[in-house]
């Protein structure tokens, strides 16, 4: 039996019919983090929560936050916005700009799912052509991704308006505003945090008029990660687009202590083999968590004080005090520090519920393709 008294909410009564590494995930804590999201929006009126499914890239989790309000969300590969079709989600992002492949996919996909809104990015003229080209009949909504700092994707803010005055006749293209994603803003001080989205948010803010009274309507803003959004949060009128929330990770947890969520997902793994009396070895290799996080990749629970030594494709080498406080075989659980391709590598998800095992939740978007 696995017994963890002082690690609640991760209480499990038997593991014996689990086999190791597996993910688990305690559906409470999901809860938990989403209605802490909710409260973190200043007006549920006017100000929206979107959030990313990259990192859970299952249905249950997008049902649940259904369930709880949530009825827009943002994705970034056709097999999440698939997914998102298939749960009944209202209006879906796909974060990412169309090539003509995937813009023949997508097509079939709003075809299949004729009652989710799905609007994808456009962030270059080139591109802006060839959607307008192939939706012209159909039509597509876009929204201009908005580089404001990361340098990944996206049109500087000031060269956003004259994108805009190009685009803004574009048969087959409906633009529905801004994306802006500023994964570059994770100070860990809060008060840096705090200056950088403000600034950020003026820049978006006269921008954001400036083409509403170009184009004469009113444009969506779609802004912020996990670190940022809670200063987003308490503006009027945007959409937060967080994705780590729903299960969170050690890397956030370390980083952002101010945050109100809790590891969802943890790894459970065992002891294999003693080397030596304070040497030993787990089944938790980088074919069973994320690998681009330096190490430590992982926290695990009742060996705090150990230091991982190595980790190779199926073992993670720990050194400890004393390895004769352990037996092999046993188990425990490990909390990942980024939790989002950690997912990726799992085909289910083993759930907890009440310290027992109730069932698996399917990880069908770790597929580059569902049906389409």
């Amino acid at each position: 039996m696995l017994m963890l008294p002082n690690k609640t909410p991760y209480h499990i009564e038997d593991v014996s019919a689990i086999d190791s590494p597996a993910l688990l995930v305690f559906p409470e804590v999901v809860g938990g983090n989403i209605d802490n999201a909710l409260k973190m929006i200043v007006d549920l009126q006017t100000t929206c929560l979107r959030p990313h499914v990259k990192t859970v890239k299952c249905q249950e989790v997008i049902q649940l936050a259904m369930e709880k309000g949530i009825d827009r969300f943002k994705c970034s590969t056709i097999a999440e916005a698939e997914l998102l079709g298939m749960a009944g989600a209202k209006d879906v992002l796909l974060c990412y700009q169309l090539s003509a492949t995937k813009a023949k996919r997508f097509a079939a996909l709003r075809e299949k799912y004729p009652k989710t809104l799905f609007s994808a990015l456009v962030d270059n003229k080139a591109s802006a052509v060839m959607l307008s080209n192939f939706f012209q009949k159909q039509g597509l909504a876009v929204f201009i991704d908005v580089n404001v700092g990361m340098d990944r994707t996206g049109i500087k803010t000031e060269e956003v308006f004259e994108f805009l005055r190009y685009l803004k006749d574009f048969e087959g293209l409906s633009l529905k505003g801004l994306h802006v994603y500023d994964g570059h803003v994770h100070a860990p001080e809060v008060a840096i945090r705090k200056e950088q989205t403000e600034t950020i948010f003026s820049e978006i803010a006269a921008l954001w008029k400036k083409a509403e009274d170009l184009l004469k309507k009113k444009l969506i803003v779609i802004i912020g990660g996990s670190p940022s959004f809670p200063f987003y949060a308490k503006k009027q009128g945007v959409e937060c687009s967080p994705g780590t929330i729903f299960f969170w990770d050690a890397g956030y947890g370390s980083s952002f202590p101010e945050l109100p969520f809790t590891p969802a997902a943890t790894i459970l793994t065992r002891i294999i083999s003693i080397i030596d009396d304070q040497i030993m070895c787990l089944d938790l290799g980088t074919k069973a968590t994320a690998t681009d996080p330096p190490q430590p990749r992982v926290e695990i629970l009742g060996l705090e004080n150990g230091t991982i030594v190595d980790q190779f494709e199926e073992h993670l080498v720990v050194s400890v005090s004393d390895t004769s406080q352990y037996q092999i075989g046993e188990p425990f659980l490990a909390i990942p520090y980024h939790i989002c391709p950690t997912v990726n590598l799992y085909e289910a998800l083993t759930i907890i519920e009440n310290g027992a095992i109730t069932g698996t939740w399917e990880v069908l978007a770790r597929n580059r393709k569902i049906t389409i």
